[in-house]
């Protein structure tokens, strides 16, 4: 493989970056699991490189993965929280129909400025808009979809956004292993990283479709090695 401007002057050859950064978004590792798992492999890197190639790498992969299939008309967002530096942090979601990860955004204040940002955010790199947004109660959104997407249906109904309440499980799932995100720009990365790997997962890019399913994200990950 070769290397490309993005790899100039480390040490380590780009499959081995990108295998690591691959392992530690799709699976529930930590920095040292990962490490161990090169060492079994013939590859003696310490957890801090991990971390830096993780930080620095995964924005550049999401920001290759560009042909990703265009989103569902039925949206669901909603926003959870998670602790940075021990201070609680909203994560706005959003998904589709069909569990695309449409957008995400860290926050430290759950307000109507903040889901007018993701909003705006989740819209601009689209060309198409939904023709329903459903939310919970939260007298937050109303005003940023009226804004933002007024011809959409606003729905509001006890029950009717469980398909993000459950996503937002699978987030939750993978930062417990985790000894704690440390800053924002961390947590923004990995919850970032971790839509990267659910859209890969479930096919919503046209990336990694001609393998086997197990195999989709391996596939994917070298093509956007390729493309950066």
């Amino acid at each position: 493989m070769p290397t490309s401007s993005a790899f100039a002057g480390f040490r380590f050859p780009p499959e081995v970056i990108v295998v690591a950064v691959r392992w530690y978004l799709r699976y529930g590792l930590s920095y040292r699991d990962v490490e161990e798992l090169l060492l079994e492999r013939g590859v003696e890197v310490d957890h801090v490189p991990v971390f830096r190639w993780v930080q620095r790498f995964t924005p550049l992969l999401a920001d290759a993965a560009r042909f990703r299939h265009s989103p569902g008309d039925r949206w669901f967002v909603d926003e959870t929280y998670v602790k940075v530096a021990g201070v609680c942090r909203y994560v706005y979601r959003a998904i589709d129909q069909y569990g695309q990860i449409i957008d995400v955004l860290v926050s430290d204040r759950r307000d109507a400025a903040a889901a007018r940002r993701f909003s705006r955010r989740a819209l601009k790199m689209l060309t198409v808009k939904p023709s329903e947004v459903v939310t919970d109660a939260a007298a937050i959104y109303p005003a940023a979809l009226d804004e933002r997407i007024p011809s959409a249906w606003h729905h509001v109904e006890q029950y009717a956004n469980n398909p993000i309440e459950a996503d937002h499980g699978q987030l939750k799932h993978r930062l417990r292993p985790m000894r704690g995100l440390r800053t924002d720009q961390t947590a923004t990365v990995i919850i970032a990283g971790h839509a990267l790997i659910q859209n890969l997962r479930h096919g919503h890019y046209e990336l990694g479709l001609d393998a086997p399913r197990g195999l989709r994200v391996a596939a994917a990950f070298t093509e956007l090695t390729r493309a950066i």
